[in-house]
C-alpha cells in the first residue's frame, strides 16, 4: 500500500468526524465542552526496576504507578459515559518513556496485521505526543489488539494544511499487547487487552545524538484515544454494525484522557499534559503544577481564532486587539502583520524579558 491512499482516509475521516460532531450537537441536544481548566495532568514517576515488555503491566513499578482517570467522551461535557473502562498509567527512566494502557473489551477484534495499516477503521489504542508543546512536529502512533502498529509525524495540525509524514519511525520502540480473552472469537466473553510501551527518547528527537530524557518537573503535551465500532456478529465472525438509514456502518466511538470539545485529536493545544518526576514510583505522591505561562499562550490562541475570524469577514488580519474588539489579561501585547501573515507576541510571565509567540500557523513559542 502506498502513503497517498493512508493519509487521504485520515484526512478524510479529521473532516467526517468534526462534522458529525455538530451534527450530534443538533440532533441529540448533547453539549460537547472544553475549555483550559478540563485538561488533565499526570505525574510520571521513574522506574526503579528493569521492566519485560510483555504488555501485563506487572512489575512492582508498575503496581505502584497510579492509574489515569477513565477515559471520556472526545468532546466532553454531557456526552454519555464510554461503554467499555479505559486507564493508562506512565513511568520513565533515562532511555525511555513507559506506557501502559488497559482496555476493558468483551469482545476482542482486530485483523489489521500489515504494520502502517489504518489501524482506527478497527478498534484501536492512540498516543499523541507534543514535547515542547508548540503544536507543530508532533507524533502519533496506533496499536490494535493484533499488536499493528501505525506511527507517523505531523509537521502541523491538518486546520493549518499539515502533513502526516509516514516514513518517521519510532526506531528502537518495544511494545507489547496481551490479551485477556480470545481474538476474534465471538463464541466467548472477553475481558481486556492492555499495551505496554517503552519508547526510545532518542526516537522522539530531532537533534540527533543531543536527545535527553527530560528534567525533573518539565512537561510535554499528551493525549490518548481509544476508537471503538459497533459490532455484531454474522456466521461466526465480528462485523460492524450497519445503520440502517444510510447503508453504513455507524460512526466510530472516540474514548480520550483528557477531552478536547471535538470529534477531532489534532488539536494539539487541548491535550493534557505529563509532568516528570525524578522521584522513583512509589516513593511520594507528587501534585502536577500548571506551568504560569499557560494563560499567557492560551490568550494567544484566542487571539489567533479571533484574527482567523477577523481576515475571513473582512478580507485582511487586524492591527491590534482594539480592532478585533477582543480583551484579555495579556502584557505587553504587540501585533506584527502582513497582507499574508501575522505573529502577536505576549510577555511571560514566568521569565524576565522573554515573550511567548504566536503566527497564523497556530504555532506557539517562547523566545
Amino acid at each position: 500500500m502506498n502513503k497517498a491512499p493512508r493519509n487521504w482516509p485520515k484526512l478524510a475521516k479529521l473532516i467526517f468526524t468534526v462534522l458529525l460532531g455538530f451534527i450530534q450537537l443538533k440532533t441529540t441536544g448533547q453539549t460537547a465542552h472544553y475549555s483550559p481548566e478540563s485538561r488533565k495532568y499526570y505525574v510520571a514517576f521513574r522506574s526503579h526496576e528493569n521492566l519485560d515488555i510483555d504488555g501485563k503491566l506487572d512489575e512492582d513499578s508498575w503496581q505502584k504507578a497510579p492509574w489515569s482517570e477513565s477515559f471520556v467522551d472526545i468532546q466532553g461535557g454531557t456526552f454519555p459515559k464510554p461503554e467499555f473502562d479505559t486507564r493508562m498509567k506512565m513511568m520513565w527512566d533515562e532511555d525511555y518513556l513507559y506506557i501502559g494502557v488497559k482496555l476493558e473489551e468483551p469482545h476482542l477484534w482486530a485483523t489489521y496485521e500489515e504494520p502502517e495499516s489504518v489501524i482506527f477503521h478497527e478498534n484501536d489504542i492512540e498516543v499523541f505526543l507534543d514535547m515542547d508543546g508548540d503544536t507543530h512536529h508532533y507524533y502519533e502512533w496506533e496499536i490494535n489488539a493484533l499488536g499493528t502498529l501505525w506511527d507517523l509525524m505531523l509537521t502541523k495540525p491538518y486546520k493549518n494544511g499539515g502533513k502526516p509524514i509516514n516514513g518517521w519511525n519510532i526506531n528502537g520502540f518495544k511494545y507489547k499487547v496481551y490479551l485477556s480473552g480470545s481474538l476474534n472469537d465471538p463464541s466467548d466473553t472477553d475481558e481486556y487487552w492492555s499495551v505496554e510501551m517503552a519508547i526510545p527518547w532518542k526516537a522522539l528527537s530531532q537533534s540527533g545524538p543531543s536527545y535527553r530524557a527530560p528534567k525533573d518537573g518539565e512537561q510535554w503535551r499528551i493525549n490518548f484515544s481509544r476508537v471503538q465500532w459497533q459490532l455484531e456478529v454474522e456466521n461466526g465472525t465480528y462485523k460492524k454494525v450497519i445503520n440502517p438509514e444510510t447503508g453504513k456502518p455507524h460512526p466510530e466511538d472516540n474514548w480520550v484522557w483528557s477531552p478536547v470539545g471535538l470529534v477531532n485529536m489534532h488539536l494539539p493545544e487541548r491535550w493534557g499534559f505529563v509532568e516528570f518526576s525524578e522521584h522513583r514510583v512509589g516513593e511520594q505522591s507528587v501534585q502536577a503544577t500548571p506551568h504560569p505561562d499557560e494563560p499567557v499562550k492560551d490568550g494567544l490562541r484566542e487571539l489567533y481564532d479571533a484574527q482567523m475570524a477577523y481576515r475571513k469577514e473582512n478580507g485582511r488580519f487586524a492591527a491590534d486587539m482594539e480592532e478585533l474588539k477582543i480583551t484579555l489579561p495579556l502584557k505587553e501585547v504587540l501585533f506584527e502583520v502582513s497582507k499574508t501573515r501575522f505573529k502577536i507576541s505576549a510577555a511571560s510571565v514566568s521569565e524576565k524579558e522573554k515573550r511567548w509567540n504566536i503566527t497564523e500557523d497556530s504555532r506557539v513559542w517562547v523566545e
